[in-house]
């Protein structure tokens, strides 16, 4: 029992690891035809983080694993869900109205928030997944239109709502009341706080986790995004897990822009950060959809995004170069993945074969 589990884990482990040294080398491949340093751009990127750096990397890792989670449980249900980036929009500008109103005094105020958030994400979501479990349209097609419409929305909305401060041209929601804000919580003596949204970002992974692979509605929403014709013989409704699924989706999506809402700007205004959404399509397939592997995943892209700030100074190679690393592992992970799917076939095919000569060997002595 253990050889087959250590070659599976094996195999598992070395899609992401080949993707990661494709990644490497055609980065390195680039830099030598501009005529970059090569050495000094990786031991610029690879360098050990201050202590402010790592809370930077761990707070852009919190926003990146959210937005893996809501992208791999769409992936499990084998839909693509790269709505992300509007869903969380709309999430966080509407818990940025419900917290800056405090309607309810400290906790239960952020609460209502994170709720309001969560099923804001989640209906905006479920609009693609009606569209596609009952009129068939691509969750594809869907969720694009619905990111440029969120963006024109949460636009209109902001400028009814919004509060602009004096000597600025920017605007922004009612700031959330001090009592309702996570705090969080410093390394070392950096001057840079960690978010204390990490914690419920680690409860929402644990959370996916549990229901996925111990709960019977987590068996038919695998189950379903596996075979659907399998799943239609069993009993279970197609129509509905879609439409679940993307609910689902949707209200993890509505978490990503709260670390930063509830931890930083504390407002959602014309500077509230953008494009958090996209890059969680490459984390889920680096991390193939598991909590963990997504946090790894996270965690990469957030250290590169880091270290990439100093490159122009220092080097004189614009910090682009992590934007190609990133997208080249997009690449990569796909290749390497099927590279290393098709090997394990492979050896099973090969197995199979020896167990077969034996029970003829076997049954000719």
């Amino acid at each position: 029992m253990k050889g087959p589990r250590l070659v599976k884990l094996g195999l598992g482990l070395a899609a992401p690891v080949l993707a990661l040294l494709l990644a490497f080398l055609i980065t390195s491949l680039v830099l030598v035809v501009a005529g970059d340093p090569v050495g000094e751009v990786w031991s610029t990127i690879l360098g050990v983080p201050e202590e402010r750096n790592i809370a930077n990397i761990l707070n852009n890792a919190t926003v990146l694993y959210l937005s893996g989670l809501a992208v791999a449980v769409g992936f499990r249900m084998n839909l693509f869900n790269i709505g992300v980036d509007g869903q969380y929009r709309v999430a966080a500008f509407v818990a940025a109205v419900v917290a800056g109103e405090a309607w309810l005094p400290g906790a239960a105020n952020t609460v209502l928030a994170i709720l309001a958030a969560m099923l804001a994400g989640a209906a905006w979501a479920g609009i693609a997944g009606v569209l596609r479990a009952r009129r068939g349209v691509s969750e594809v097609i869907s969720t694009i239109m619905l990111n440029f419409i969120a963006t024109g929305l949460v636009a209109y909305f902001l400028r009814r709502v919004a509060v602009r401060e004096e000597g600025s041209n920017d605007i922004g929601t009612k700031e959330i009341p001090e009592g309702s804000r996570i705090p969080g919580f410093s390394i070392g003596d950096g001057p840079t706080e960690v978010y204390g949204f990490i914690f419920l970002a680690a409860l929402a992974g644990f959370v996916y986790w549990f229901v996925l692979n111990r709960t019977r509605f987590g068996f038919d929403l695998r189950a379903t995004g596996r075979s659907t014709t399998a799943a239609v013989a069993s009993g279970i409704s197609v129509t509905k897990m879609t439409v679940v699924a993307m609910l689902i989706s949707g209200a993890v999506a509505g978490l990503v822009g709260l670390p930063l809402l509830f931890g930083d700007s504390y407002s959602y205004g014309s500077t509230f950060q953008s494009g958090l959404g996209f890059a969680g399509i490459a984390i889920a397939l680096l991390g193939r959809n598991h909590p963990i592997g997504i946090a790894i995943g996270a965690l990469l892209f957030a250290y590169l995004d880091e270290q990439s700030n100093p490159l122009q100074i220092l080097v004189g190679v614009s910090p682009d170069i992590v934007a190609i690393t990133q997208g080249v592992i997009v690449l990569t992970v796909v290749i390497s993945y099927e590279v290393v799917r098709r090997y394990g076939v492979r050896l099973e095919q090969h197995a199979v074969a020896r167990a077969l000569e034996a029970d003829r060997q076997e049954a000719r002595a």
